[in-house]
């Protein structure tokens, strides 16, 4: 038994000041104020001096951490997110692997897992293989750009079909229906996401009812909204925006190079704070930093000058989101833990209760995490 004492206990919309979460062995047995929750005999004491206690954060969306790819050091990085209050990973696994490469990738970390050397595991984020070829960083890199055939990519979704928890896709390209319907056949229970497109919002609109229900970095590597001379069009960003199904990621950056603050606050007030999803979108790249970008120290940057991916960790995202829309630290775990769960259909994750894991963080008033606490342990 544990029990966490003088915490500030977040909840999903309140505080619970002055409180107690006991727990046994990997699940939370009780919470609330100290005068209510009794402390089992024997209990280790972990005291949380009157800072926050939240639900461990999830990140469904990075491909790296330390400026190390997941799929290459699954031990490393698992250890380093842990430390960063990241209790539940979706590692990203993109189109500059071929198949045989996105196969090994997952059998490395499926292997870390079963070894207990990646605990906060939590499912795969396949952003791709079929996304638009005109998007995302190292272009040049991008082996999937003809046609979508199911012979190269079956395989690939029969391998992952118990742990993909996101399935991403550009709905423009020729054959995307057929290679949704694949997919569904073997994950019934996947998510899906637009990702990296060009798509008008009827193509997005078309693969709804099918599951679609996240926009990958929305605002990001996303279509042109140009329509006539001096009069606006609409894009996937305005797809993503109206239809209220659609949980809408955002890399929240210390500069605000991925999505301007303005946008940010924009995108919360318009999806509302049950639809917004924060996400690291770590990548591995050593491109320069362009001339007056010298104060973007976590994002990253290809050779080409392009932005490639961040290199936040969760926390920091919470503390820049923070800083860029005046959300509360409630808000924050929402939109790092309790959103992203539900988005991904995650069990017993992403907001305190009595029965779900003990995957919780100990953080202070900037967001700085103390203590991970990851099945209790």
């Amino acid at each position: 038994m544990k029990a966490i004492i003088n915490a500030t206990i977040v909840m999903r919309d309140h505080l619970i000041p002055n409180g107690t979460i006991i727990i046994d062995g990997d699940k939370i047995l009780k919470y609330g104020k100290a005068k209510n929750v009794s402390i089992p005999d024997g209990a280790e004491i972990i005291d949380a001096k009157d800072n926050y206690v939240g639900p461990g954060l999830i990140d469904i969306h990075t491909h790296a951490a330390d400026n190390m790819w997941i799929f290459e050091e699954p031990e490393k990085t698992s250890a380093y997110l842990l430390k960063h209050g990241v209790t539940g990973v979706l590692p990203a696994l993109y189109n500059n692997l071929n198949k045989d490469a996105y196969i090994k990738a997952v059998d490395d970390i499926l292997k870390a897992r079963d070894n207990g050397k990646f605990k906060n595991f939590a499912g795969f984020y396949m952003e791709g293989p079929y996304l638009s070829p005109n998007f995302g960083c190292e272009r040049d890199k991008n082996v999937w750009k003809d046609a979508i055939v199911k012979e190269e990519y079956i395989d690939i979704v029969h391998r992952v079909k118990d742990t993909a928890k996101v399935w991403c896709f550009a709905p423009e390209r020729e054959g995307t229906m057929e290679f949704v319907q694949n997919v569904l056949e073997v994950i019934p229970d996947i998510t899906f996401a637009v990702a990296h497109s060009e798509a008008t919002p009827e193509q997005v609109e078309r693969f709804i009812p099918y599951g679609l229900r996240i926009a990958t970095h929305h605002t990001n590597a996303t279509g042109t909204i140009e329509h006539y001379s001096e009069c606006r069009g609409v894009c996937v960003d305005e797809a993503v925006n109206y239809n209220r199904e659609i949980y809408a990621e955002l890399i929240s950056d210390k500069m605000g190079i991925h999505v301007v603050p303005y946008m940010q606050r924009l995108v919360r007030r318009v999806k509302g704070d049950d639809r917004v999803i924060l996400i690291s979108d770590q990548f591995v790249c050593d491109g320069p930093i362009p001339e007056g970008f010298e104060e973007a120290t976590d994002i990253h940057f290809d050779n080409a000058g392009e932005i490639a991916g961040s290199g936040l960790t969760l926390d920091i995202a919470c503390r820049n989101f923070m800083v860029h829309t005046g959300c509360s630290i409630v808000d924050a775990f929402r939109f790092a833990s309790y959103n992203p769960a539900q988005a991904t259909k995650l069990k017993k994750v992403g907001y305190i209760e009595e029965g779900n894991y003990a995957d919780l963080i100990i953080v202070d008033d900037k967001f700085n995490v103390i203590k991970t606490i990851i099945k209790g342990e």
